[in-house]
């Protein structure tokens, strides 16, 4: 037996240091080199939490029930509202952002270039300095949005007089909200608000909400999750790829329109605005997916995570089982690809709610289903499908409702679990647009990030105290 081992070719299966498979290499051998690590990188305190909840059967009883109430949930699109009416706690002299809670003083510079922009579009102050010294002074009450019902994307800045999307969810009876989406490059959510933003944030609710408004009053509700899952199957990944999901919402809301009673400019411009702006249905998704997953928020136990979110200087997450505590760490740097004269050294840190599309299975986790957006996003079509299968070992299942046809119509992978992310070491991808770092400038571009783990672990600790 040991004259075979040295007479036969050396195969080896390295698992850990690189320096062993390096000798295997070379005395001749053929190595497969495992990438491994020790759980949160050999802490031994997360080591223990982590260990105290795999296959807990509390943990895995909970995580059942909140996968089952994620997948139940029906997002509704009811109406068009405005945010000082619609949003549950929003007050009059209230903004809200994206991400956990930051200060004015700690706020990065797109975030507060947006909330700039907010207080000249609601005429509390005359001029951009003066918008500056009201944010800096207390007079204004800044929340993260998703302590609202709500979430926005980018800088997520949504203020009193802003229409908002109203999502209901048929299971459970609760409302969600986002604003309107603007478009691309130079606008509020990235920053902007020169006055050609502010004009457009006008035109949006004095002529696009009431004639959207007007439609959607003829409709018994818009379900969105089949809308959806079609525009899966025809190229969109509904985060940083709204292309068929923009137009099959024109396309359900066009009859109503045309029977609306609106004047016939007002639909024109609508439809032109619709059909130019590709991104028009993101806020749409963020919204429908965050109606699914606070359906599956609260459960005692439960390891799911139901909501990730970036303010431009942390990344936050919440979990099921630990209730509305936020996780928080640096939010990172966004690879990509920049517009023309920009770089990583000009980009903000990752920034908004829209990683609501992540956190629910679509978006980074369905981009096998949109190898176009790689040409947006940077990579390539099989970094695209890499991504959705990786994604399928740090989630508890997959959605039936959204598949993918080029996995064989798999559901995509959803429901991600602190546990698994914290035990493989494999962290949430997550695609997103590019904010420069300075406010008034506006998307440089669009990238590829990851979810912190380091947020991970404290959830996987807090969760092991409660068990």
């Amino acid at each position: 037996m040991i004259e075979r081992l040295f007479r036969d070719e050396l195969r080896v299966v390295n698992v850990g240091l690189e320096v062993f498979a390096d000798s295997f290499d070379a005395a001749g051998g053929t190595v497969q080199r495992t990438d491994w690590r020790p759980p949160a990188g050999g802490d031994r305190e997360i080591g223990a939490a982590l260990a105290s909840l795999i296959n807990h059967p509390a943990v895995e009883q909970a995580n059942g029930r909140a996968f089952v109430a994620y997948l139940d949930a029906q997002p509704v699109l009811q109406g068009i509202g405005t945010a000082r009416h619609d949003i549950p706690g929003m007050g009059e002299r209230m903004i809200l952002h994206a991400g956990p809670p930051v200060a004015w003083e700690d706020m990065c510079g797109p975030m507060q270039g947006a909330v700039t922009g907010a207080i000249l579009l609601e005429g509390w102050a005359d001029d951009a300095d003066g918008a500056r010294t009201l944010a800096a002074s207390g007079g204004i009450v800044f929340e993260p949005n998703h302590h609202h019902a709500c979430v926005g994307p980018m800088a997520g800045v949504t203020s009193p007089s802003m229409p908002v999307w109203i999502v209901r969810e048929a299971e459970h009876g609760r409302t969600t909200h986002c604003n309107l989406n603007e478009g691309l490059g130079k606008v509020l959510r990235m920053g902007a608000y020169d006055p050609d933003v502010l004009k457009r944030l006008r035109w949006m609710a004095d002529v696009l909400a009431p004639t959207l408004k007007g439609a959607l009053e003829r409709h018994d509700g818009l379900p969105l999750k089949p809308l959806m899952a079609q525009a899966l199957h025809m190229g969109d990944e509904v985060h940083n790829r709204n292309v068929a999901a923009s137009s099959l919402l024109l396309r359900a809301l066009l009859p109503a329109l045309l029977e609306s009673g609106a004047p016939q400019a007002r639909i024109a411009e609508t439809v032109r605005f619709i059909t130019g702006n590709d991104h028009f249905f993101l806020n749409l998704s963020m919204a429908a997916c965050k109606a699914m997953l606070d359906a599956a928020h609260g459960v005692p136990g439960s390891s799911l995570v139901t909501a990730m979110a970036r303010n431009g200087v942390e990344f936050g997450i919440r979990v099921s089982g630990t209730g509305d505590e936020w996780f928080t760490t640096q939010a990172p740097r966004v690879r990509g690809l920049f517009f023309a004269g920009y770089s990583v050294d000009d980009a903000a840190p990752d920034l908004g709610d829209s990683a609501i599309t992540e956190t629910a299975g679509i978006g980074g986790f369905a981009m096998a289903a949109s190898p176009a957006i790689v040409k947006f996003v940077g990579g390539s079509a099989a970094d695209a499908l890499g991504a959705t299968a990786e994604m399928g070992h740090i989630t508890l299942g997959r959605n039936p409702a959204w598949t993918l046809p080029v996995l064989d119509f798999q559901g995509t992978p959803a429901g991600i679990d602190v546990r698994k992310c914290v035990d493989t070491g494999i962290a949430p991808v997550i695609n997103t647009g590019i904010a420069h770092r300075e406010a008034g400038v506006g998307q440089i571009g669009a990238g590829v990030t990851r979810a912190p783990l380091a947020c991970m672990e404290q959830a996987v600790t807090a969760l092991a105290r409660q068990i």
